[in-house]
């Protein structure tokens, strides 16, 4: 029995083994035969991707396949390098846990080429994002997650939330003031739903401090469910965040309120209208997605997420199908660090899936540019200009060139986005003549090239106020007491002593351990969140006792940083912001 026992582990470790490796493989992007179709279709994409360097002549030879030969002497050719495209994420300037900066970076980290920015309902993460990407070498799609209410039989029919994520060009959208100004009167929704629904938790016996819920969100940040979520979970009114969405926050519950969301329908529009490419997230988590999907596409929709990280959901590959609608995907990714949460970038799209998108966003992004072009050439005020790069900065932004009209400036804004061919197009050559004779000083060029850096440093100041003077009346014990005993900590010690913005990304970026931030009460800088403290008294270690675990248990359940206890948990989250 021995032998035989012996000798199946082996069996079954090796077909672990062989799964693990499989889906590694899978995962990972093995090399798999291409297509002649699938072959074209990634040049196009890389030299989109890499349209700075475009004009390198071996950039676009054959040199960035290898040539494979199958069983039957037939050659193939495979991309020497994955590129990964992430068109769902979050920062801090909504509800992610990371900021524009470091989400940038950990994309660097996982191998992403292209990310879409897609915070609820605001654009202003994008220009730190931005700065970061130039430094990483990563393309940058402004966009957007729009919150709308979708309504089966009009005005008077029952509601359901449905979110619209819209991409635009490195100039953002046209007609971005009223844009803007769409933005703006969801978010202002926002805070008003929040603080009706904090008086309704506060009639059910569970009170919310508002003060708390926005320390909580993030200066400037418009409230959500999930930040209402986080307060109760941190008053200890709650077991976890799934409880407070099932018991309190999901639709039409007893702490539920309705914002101030647009109609999905005029969303759709408003989007195309602007020069974006409308598509449908997270389909699998609406209750009726065949009629919100017919009757979007009637209203514009480009397209819906099909895929996820752990594949391709046939029955929405087919609803796009049906609709003639793209077929996309994302992670999703918040920084929530939760055992089901996907990595940004783990999702694999196919190259023709990515090579159809950019078909369709292309020729939309190129007019929605060429009519922002166009107004600046009738109105060259400094407001029109920063319309052009709002978004970020340009490539030569440090130490910039003295440029003798706007026409070179703006060549050189759109060399990263425009092939050569649409910016030698006719309608381009003759926005370019009417460019060449509007001239354009080295001080205007200079402020508006360092723009999005002063807005970007500003949003720094505003979180470094929150933490800071949690961290000065922290620091002293915390040193005696010997928690803060890293490199963590020296950056944590700079800053509390020095107003200096630089040293407050450091401490923000870096972050501090969970342990020391936890366990000292200080606002945790990755979500904003702080543990409520039984004592100042410095954390001693003691001998351990029922009622201590019973505490440490209740602490560890109100830690923001919580794992998600379940996809379905996940899913919640995705339908109730």
């Amino acid at each position: 029995m021995a032998d035989k026992e012996s000798s199946k582990k082996p069996i079954v470790n090796n077909n672990n083994n062989n799964s693990k490796k499989k889906k590694k493989k899978k995962r990972g992007g093995a090399k798999r035969k291409m297509t002649l179709e699938q072959t074209v279709a990634y040049k196009s994409i890389r030299e989109w991707v890499f349209l700075d360097r475009s004009n390198d002549n071996s950039f676009n030879s054959m040199s960035l396949f290898d040539s494979v030969l199958d069983d039957f002497g037939v050659q193939w050719y495979q991309p020497k390098e994955k590129l990964i495209f992430e068109f769902h994420c979050h920062t801090t300037c909504s509800d992610g846990f990371l900021s524009p900066s470091k989400l940038v970076e950990r994309a660097h980290q996982n191998g992403v080429k292209v990310l879409a920015l897609t915070d609820h309902d605001t654009m202003s993460g994008i220009p730190e994002a931005m700065e970061a990407a130039r430094r990483f070498g990563i393309k940058i799609i402004p966009g957007v997650e729009i919150s709308t209410m979708f309504s089966t039989r009009g005005e008077l029919g029952p509601k359901e939330p449905v979110h619209i994520l819209a991409y635009y060009s490195s100039c953002g959208p046209k007609k971005s003031e009223a844009f803007e100004k769409f933005l703006g009167n969801i978010r202002d929704g926002r805070f008003i739903r929040a603080k009706n629904m904090i008086s309704k938790l506060n009639k059910l016996k569970m009170p919310l401090k508002w003060d708390n819920l926005i320390k909580i969100a993030g200066k400037g940040v418009a409230p959500g469910r999930l930040h209402l979520a986080r307060a109760l979970l941190e008053a200890g009114h709650v077991e976890n965040l799934k409880q407070a969405f099932t018991q309190y926050l999901y639709d039409g519950g007893p702490a539920y309120s309705m914002g101030s969301e647009p109609v999905s329908e005029e969303a759709v529009e408003l989007i195309r209208e602007t020069g974006g490419v409308a598509v449908l997230a997270h389909p699998w988590a609406l209750k009726n997605p065949v009629t919100i999907i017919r009757r979007l596409k009637e209203a514009g929709l480009h397209g819906i997420e099909v895929y996820r990280s752990d594949g391709k959901l046939e029955v929405y590959s087919d609803l796009a199908e049906a609709q003639n609608l793209l077929k996309l995907g994302g992670s999703d990714y918040h920084g929530r660090s939760g055992q089901h949460e996907s990595e940004v970038g783990s999702v694999s799209l196919p190259v023709m899936v990515v090579h159809e998108f950019l078909k369709v966003a292309r020729p939309i992004w190129y007019n929605a540019i060429k009519e922002i072009l166009e107004t600046y050439v009738k109105d060259p005020t400094d407001t029109n200009l920063k319309l052009i790069t709002s978004f970020g900065q340009t490539k030569v932004s440090r130490g910039i060139p003295t440029f003798t009209s706007a026409s070179d400036f703006i060549k050189q804004y759109l060399s990263t986005w425009l092939s050569k061919e649409e910016r030698e197009s006719t309608e381009f050559e003759a926005i370019k003549l009417e460019l060449s004779h509007i001239s354009i000083s080295q001080t205007e060029l200079e402020a508006r090239a360092a723009s999005a850096a002063v807005e970007s440093k500003a949003q720094l100041v505003g979180i470094h106020e929150r933490v800071r003077s949690d961290v000065e009346s922290n620091i002293a014990q915390s040193q005696n007491n010997g928690s803060v005993g890293n490199s963590h900590g020296v950056k944590l010690v700079a800053t509390a002593g020095n107003p200096n913005i630089e040293d407050a990304a450091e401490l923000l970026r870096c972050g501090i351990p969970k342990t020391y931030s936890h366990s000292r009460g200080i606002v945790c800088p990755g979500c904003g969140d702080r543990p409520p403290m039984d004592t100042d008294e410095p954390v001693k270690k003691k001998e351990s006792t029922i009622k201590d675990k019973e505490k440490s248990k209740r602490m560890k359940g109100q830690s923001s940083h919580a794992t998600w206890k379940s996809e379905t948990e996940m899913q919640l989250l995705q339908q109730f912001d």
